[in-house]
């Protein structure tokens, strides 16, 4: 691959000859090999720059002024965008050649590299993780079946065990509570029993009075 840079020797503007000069110190302190291409003496080379400047890359007028690059047939840039280029470190890039080993341009080089596989090596990662049970097959289902079959059993055996403490707790509810009434039925069993007795006292006691008048009656009428 060969630089072409167009230039005009004879240019009378001060800011195209140090533009130029620029460039081409630039190139021969980077030891990129180029060909200068004077288009002030040569007609061919100045309608072959004109020609294959691209249209939206030309000034106003439609005149691309030097100095203008190329990489053998390939639109690199103009006197800017390698300026540009130069800022960025990316001049290599700018003229279509790859960075020697050890340059700055390299090195930022083989960062985006393992930056951009890194970045694919996880995409790619995620895209080749099959589900687990695509590839057990059925048997994980049939395992996570029976998993849930088993939790659904004891989860059973927890409600009755929980339904039968409570009904144990119901059942010893109810026992006191019969006790407690059974002590009020003693307690009212003794007081009735007392209530009959004295009853009973007092009869005896009505009818020994009773026969005591009789007796009397009796006595009274033999006299």
């Amino acid at each position: 691959m060969v630089i072409k840079v167009f230039l005009a020797s004879s240019s009378g503007s001060t800011a195209i000859k140090k533009k130029q000069q620029d460039v081409v110190a630039f190139l021969e302190a980077l030891k990129v090999d180029y060909t200068p291409l004077d288009i002030a003496c040569n007609e061919d080379n100045r309608m072959w720059m004109r020609q294959n400047v691209p249209e939206d890359k030309k000034p106003a007028n439609g005149i691309p002024l030097p100095p203008q690059i190329f990489n053998e047939e390939s639109y690199c840039g103009d006197y800017d965008t390698f300026f540009d280029a130069k800022e960025d470190n990316l001049v290599y890039t700018f003229l279509g050649l790859p960075p020697p080993p050890g340059s700055k341009e390299a090195e930022q080089a083989d960062k985006d590299n393992i930056v951009e596989n890194g970045t694919h090596a996880e995409e790619n990662l995620d895209d080749t993780i099959v589900p687990v049970e695509d590839r057990n097959g059925d048997s994980n289902k049939e395992v996570k079946q029976a998993t849930d079959e088993n939790e659904e059993g004891e989860g059973d055996e927890e409600e009755k065990e929980g339904a039968a403490k409570e009904e144990t707790a119901d059942d010893e509810g109810e026992t006191v509570g019969d006790e407690a009434p059974t002590e009020k039925e003693e307690e009212a069993a003794v007081e009735e029993t007392d209530e009959v007795t004295e009853d009973t006292e007092g009869q005896a006691e009505e009818e020994e009075e009773q026969e005591e008048e009789d007796l009397q009656s009796e006595v009274t009428v033999l006299l």
